[in-house]
């Protein structure tokens, strides 16, 4: 049997030759978004992270403008846990809400909104696809 005294377990993560292109460095560090801008994007994709609040833009995204009876009726959500999904995807600009007497009606924020969603939507599909072909 072979000595294993002598192997060396390496992260297959880890740089094997630890030499920086400091060039290349400074040049990404110029180009990453602030600290602000990083937290407050770790705040979206947090908020996101909730299969609730994932059906609630799903069901705006196909329906447009709804108020929070359809919305809850259509995510099979509770009326107050539609609300507090709402409320907090409010709070974070990711819908707005257009009100009529006593009547709510939401809708996704902007383009942006969407695009984000249709991007993320489209990347969960593709990697379904590749991992049924593997």
């Amino acid at each position: 049997m072979k000595d294993r005294a002598n192997v060396v377990v390496m992260n297959p993560d880890a740089c094997t030759t630890p030499i920086v292109d400091a060039d290349r460095v400074t040049s990404v560090r110029e180009s990453l978004p602030s600290e602000e801008t990083v937290q407050d994007l770790a705040e979206v994709f947090g908020l996101l992270a909730d299969p609730g609040r994932l059906r609630m833009m799903a069901a705006l995204l196909e329906g447009g403008e709804m108020c929070v009876c359809d919305l809850a009726a259509a995510t099979g959500q509770s009326m107050s846990g539609a609300s507090h999904a709402l409320r907090l995807l409010r709070m974070h600009r990711v819908v707005k809400v257009r009100r009529s007497g006593r009547m709510a009606y939401y809708q996704l924020a902007d383009s942006h909104v969407r695009m984000l969603f249709d991007l993320a939507i489209t990347h969960s599909r593709h990697t379904e696809k590749e991992a049924g072909d593997g």
